[in-house]
């Protein structure tokens, strides 16, 4: 409508982020503030992008993956994406295959043993069991044991300064990936290879998120904490009736907790922002802030803030985070 003094390119070349005119078969393609070139390949958990002419082409993955997120004082995000917070002093299955009424037999099952870490009752991941038919891995105080064996599951343990990771094949049915930080968080990723139901607090992996609260009796829970009590390990445990709000019984730490977990919300995670929503993840670590309150809050808040940055990492986004000061990993930094 109206002329605009300065450049343009000429027919059929096209501006790339450079302001260099370009044919568009050299355009390149943006994602989380990146450029990248023609044919550069992205990929998530079920896509495999390429750039093309500046658009990406994604394909579908043959096998595509699913992971269950348990992080903190009890926050689970399901495979199929639910998320939901509860405290219990207890056992509770997180996973296990053989849910189904007329084919109960496991061939894995997976537990988290919660402990009080908190004044105000909140409670967090200090020990997970793994049970392979015989084979039975334990995640506790920083290390794991294994015992028994099953020669019809492989299985591979890998270390780095962060994580303990376990690669567990079992043939024909699933390929898992299990990732423990070694204090609150941890993940099963899970690719199947069976239409076998999977059932716990990690829900029934089935595509669907409205029925992730599918108790242990086969009907879909009103509410969260009746679908947690439903999947405790041992009966004799008592319910849980409600969640704790722990910023409300502690309000001197809350304006540290929000100062400290801003940093998601900050430049510094901007990259990430457009791809993975931070509002839950921030909400968490002010809760998590607030409720570690006899011991180890800055290891609360850092495992929070590193719960999504592996969000981010999921999407293809890498963001360095972690300084000296802020939640250090050590001699890893200056390495």
């Amino acid at each position: 409508t109206k002329c605009e003094s300065g450049c343009v390119c000429t027919d059929g070349l096209y501006e790339n982020l450079d302001g260099r005119c370009v044919p568009a078969e050299e355009c390149p393609c943006e994602y989380g503030g990146l450029a990248y070139g023609k044919g550069e390949h992205i990929q998530t958990e079920c896509e495999i992008c390429t750039c093309t002419k500046g658009k990406w082409k994604c394909v579908q993955k043959s096998k595509c993956s699913s992971t269950c997120n348990l992080y903190g004082e009890g926050h689970i995000t399901t495979f199929d994406g639910q998320r939901f917070v509860f405290d219990g002093n207890c056992e509770y299955i997180l996973a296990m295959d053989g849910c189904s009424v007329n084919k109960p037999v496991s061939s894995f099952k997976i537990i988290t043993e919660n402990v009080i870490c908190g004044k105000s009752g909140v409670t967090c991941s200090r020990s997970i069991s793994i049970y392979l038919g015989n084979l039975t891995i334990i995640l506790r105080d920083e290390t794991f044991t294994i015992s028994g064996e099953n020669h019809g599951v492989q299985y591979k343990v890998k270390k780095n300064a962060l994580h303990l990771m376990f690669d567990i094949i079992i043939p024909r049915k699933y390929n898992m990936t299990l990732i423990w930080n070694k204090h609150m968080n941890f993940f099963i990723k899970i690719s199947r290879e069976t239409q076998e139901t999977i059932c716990g607090l990690c829900g029934n992996y089935n595509g669907n998120m409205k029925d992730d609260f599918e108790t242990r009796s086969k009907y879909v829970a009103s509410n969260e904490l009746e679908f947690v009590n439903s999947w405790k390990e041992n009966p004799l445990c008592g319910d849980v009736y409600f969640v704790v709000d722990p910023c409300s019984k502690n309000p001197y730490r809350k304006a540290w907790a929000e100062k400290t977990c801003s940093i998601i919300n900050s430049p510094v995670f901007s990259a990430c922002h457009n791809k993975v929503n931070r509002m839950p993840y921030y909400e968490a670590c002010v809760r998590d802030s607030c409720g570690c309150d006899i011991g180890g809050d800055c290891e609360c808040m850092c495992d929070a803030i590193a719960v999504y940055a592996m969000a981010c990492l999921d999407k293809g986004i890498c963001i360095d985070w972690r300084t000296p000061e802020f939640c250090p990993v050590y001699c890893e930094y200056y390495n």
